[in-house]
């Protein structure tokens, strides 16, 4: 990570600050062959934006370390440069986001792709009260070349039908790079990412934090460069993909969990049956069966554990609102019970392997006749151990605190 959104820097080249409304950033490498013509595109925006709504604005070039001279182009065109040593595009949007003075930030590209005269609406949309506006060009206008037949047929569709399915956000285009938001909601979210993620992060957790999102329609226009985009579409797509994962520890951890757990579960249960003849005819599973279920329940829980932790880490970096079911059964959740549950289940496993080693001293030491209860008995002291050390871990990720759910957390 290369720094969180602040307050507006105390930093700036320009003097004094000035207050402003709006802020049109955009982030810069090496983009002086579009510049004149984005910057022109956005101040005939805040002229609109000031027309319509008595918004004064500035436009802010969010420089990652250019070397054609886009810093001294973009200031002799009248906009501010902010330099951004952190490279990426996540990284540069929020160094011009912390240098920006407006309450109001808006975020597009320089490279001639996107119409900033679309932010107007925007800035009535936050005006009227919404913490974040969105682009879509699919709701938009999608103009000859400005989009590569992958990324508008298999690339955002995918991922966005992804980003909605994991938080339900409910909105056309998750990887619009024209955008409004208020500054405060900025704060709020806290992002990091310095590459391409950084549009998914913004939109998720958004929505993780109930925000007011809308979304108006986009133009996208082929941009105005010579050379190739900065963008790799398989490279940021997969930074995408797996962004949506690393935030959503339901899909991440949760589902394979449950569907390990309840999978191992039943097989163990069949072959269980099966052993003590309440189940006639060929068994359907057996001896072999039984060690893969073994396999799942622990690789099962462990998941869970997995799921519990990172949720509860998103909630203590303020992005996440905590499970209303781990907030009623919060009391229950904090070191002691870990220990003394993952204890209680360890010593049932050891119970079992005893009670297995008379039966196997009774065979003459011969070879047991079927491995399903030493696999039930293993299990159980596995998943105790997990549930002991796993408890360990929470306590740790909740601040060196024994309480895993706190007052702190509740109100998050």
């Amino acid at each position: 990570m290369h720094g969180q959104v602040q307050g507006p820097s105390d930093d700036t080249s320009d003097g004094a600050r000035a207050a402003v409304a709006v802020s049109i950033v955009m982030p810069c490498l090496n983009e002086a062959e579009s510049l004149p013509h984005c910057i022109a595109n956005a101040q005939e925006a805040l002229r609109r934006i000031e027309a319509r709504l008595g918004l004064d604005g500035e436009v802010v070039i969010a420089d990652n370390g250019s070397h054609d001279g886009s810093q001294d182009l973009a200031r002799s065109l009248g906009a501010r440069v902010v330099d951004v040593a952190a490279r990426g595009y996540g990284a540069a949007l929020i160094g011009g986001f912390n240098g920006a003075h407006g309450r109001y930030l808006v975020m597009g590209d320089a490279d001639g792709s996107y119409d900033f005269t679309d932010a107007v609406a925007m800035i009535a949309e936050l005006e009227d009260g919404a913490d974040l506006c969105m682009g879509s060009r699919f709701k938009g206008e999608i103009r000859p070349g400005a989009m590569p037949w992958k990324n508008r047929h298999i690339g955002n569709p995918v991922l966005t039908g992804i980003l909605n399915l994991f938080f339900h956000s409910g909105i056309s285009d998750a990887h619009c790079g024209l955008r409004a938001i208020r500054r405060d909601a900025l704060r709020q979210l806290g992002l990091a990412g310095s590459g391409m993620e950084f549009a998914s992060e913004m939109v998720i957790k958004a929505s993780l934090k109930k925000l007011d999102v809308r979304e108006l329609p986009a133009t996208l226009s082929p941009d105005l460069r010579q050379r190739a985009p900065h963008l790799r579409p398989w490279r940021d797509g997969w930074r995408h993909l797996r962004y949506l994962f690393m935030l959503s520890p339901s899909w991440a951890f949760g589902v394979p969990a449950a569907l390990l757990v309840v999978s191992g579960l039943a097989i163990l249960l069949i072959a269980a049956l099966h052993l003590a003849g309440a189940v006639g005819g060929p068994a359907a599973f057996g001896d072999s069966w039984a060690i893969v279920a073994g396999f799942m329940i622990t690789t099962g829980h462990i998941a869970a554990m997995m799921q519990v932790a990172t949720h509860l880490y998103g909630v203590r970096q303020g992005y996440r609102a905590l499970n209303p079911l781990l907030g009623r059964f919060g009391r229950f959740l904090n070191l002691e019970y870990a220990l003394i549950g993952g204890g209680l289940m360890i010593l049932a496993g050891m119970i079992g392997l005893a009670a297995i080693a008379v039966w196997w001293r009774d065979l003459g030491f011969a070879a047991l006749p079927t491995t399903v209860p030493l696999v039930c008995a293993a299990t159980l002291g596995a998943i105790g151990t997990q549930t002991a050390l796993g408890g360990v871990m929470l306590a740790v990720i909740s601040g060196n605190d024994a309480a895993f759910v706190t007052s702190s957390n509740k109100s998050t």
